[in-house]
């Protein structure tokens, strides 16, 4: 999907009904001095984090390492809707929810039971089905991120939400533009009210506006589980 045509189909959309992107304003990624995030920086198969739509929801930013192709996929209420794959030279650059699709995990500062794992997947309770995935230690949830995180493994009964992105090829800048799923920010903020407060303060529910600081997960996060 071009940035002409995602941008026609943010203006036209009916969330509700049909499952399409959402948009949640445009936001610039940047590093964490500040300035525009390239895309050449990014360092393949490795766990970066940024806030989208919302000040306290994080998402996953990858370089898959490979291309990304779009995906037909389906939320838990049977919506269906295409993921259009990756973005940037290769089509490589993914971004997604770090909100577990089945008990809302997610990355803070202190710990994250979610992330990409490159290599084989290992999942205690079922065979192993794929390589490259995100995992969810809470639940061992497994989705793939070069298929829109389509669910390989686990109790999540939906594909992460996805986050958009657009990549100028000229200055090499990404973009994030919205999301495209099952949203499931209302369950968050319901679940984690009294922790996000703590957490963030009174703007968690602040919708992120103009730029979104890029960090490692290993930076962002002082004890990622591995499982």
């Amino acid at each position: 999907m071009g940035t002409g045509s995602l941008a026609a189909v943010l203006a036209g959309s009916a969330w509700a009904a049909d499952a399409k992107p959402r948009s949640h304003g445009r936001v610039l990624l940047v590093d964490e001095l500040g300035k525009p995030l390239k895309a050449a920086s990014l360092r393949a198969q490795t766990n970066y984090v940024f806030h989208y739509p919302f000040e306290a929801t994080p998402v996953f930013l990858l370089d898959l390492g490979k291309a990304a192709t779009a995906t037909q996929l389906v939320t838990r209420e049977k919506l269906s809707y295409q993921w259009p794959g990756g973005v940037g030279p290769r089509r490589s650059l993914v971004a997604f929810s770090a909100i577990c699709a089945h008990k809302l995990v997610y990355p803070t500062k202190d710990l994250s039971f979610i992330s990409f794992r490159k290599g084989a997947a290992v999942n205690p309770q079922t065979p192993s089905q794929g390589s490259d995935l995100i995992h969810c230690c809470a639940d061992h949830s497994q989705y793939d991120p070069a298929r829109g995180a389509q669910v390989l493994g686990g109790p999540a009964e939906q594909p992460l939400c996805a986050v958009l992105l657009e990549h100028d090829a000229k200055s090499d800048q990404l973009t994030a533009t919205g999301t495209l799923g099952g949203e499931l920010f209302d369950d968050f903020f319901k679940k984690y009210e009294m922790k996000l407060s703590l957490e963030v303060g009174p703007n968690a529910r602040q919708t992120v506006a103009a730029r979104s600081t890029v960090r490692e997960l290993d930076r962002f996060c002082r004890n990622p589980v591995r499982c």
